[in-house]
């Protein structure tokens, strides 16, 4: 008898469906059964640390903030990128020297336009 070759594929899926699954029945199931449901102004506070909270939770931030997080972490996901040219700069071929100037030259770019369209000026 030959088994398949997608057999443990098939097996390790299952388990990957059901072990989250699993889980959150069990929860699901003990909150239904034993948890009382008294919902109520009291109950459906925020309380944080011991303290009342005051006012709205809701604060509208500046889109700079967010615009300067993401400029960011595009320059650092980039320079992650440049790692593996670094450790083996020694040995790398011309056409991958060629490719990781390409890549600084773009990364270059995207730094000026940043810069000139004042994403990295702070006010």
């Amino acid at each position: 008898m030959e088994t398949s070759p997608y057999l443990a594929l098939a097996i390790l899926l299952g388990v990957a469906i059901l072990f989250p699954l699993i889980p959150l029945a069990l929860a699901y199931l003990w909150a239904r059964l034993f948890s009382p449901a008294k919902p109520g102004a009291v109950k459906n506070a925020s309380y944080e640390c011991g303290i009342e909270s005051v006012g709205s939770a809701h604060i509208q931030y500046h889109s700079q903030y967010y615009i300067y997080g993401m400029v960011f972490l595009v320059f650092d996901v980039e320079v992650v990128f440049l790692l593996p040219f670094a450790v083996a700069f020694s040995s790398i071929p011309a056409g991958a020297f060629v490719a990781m100037l390409v890549f600084l030259l773009l990364l270059i770019e995207g730094l000026v336009w940043a810069w000139s369209k004042g994403f990295l000026t702070w006010q």
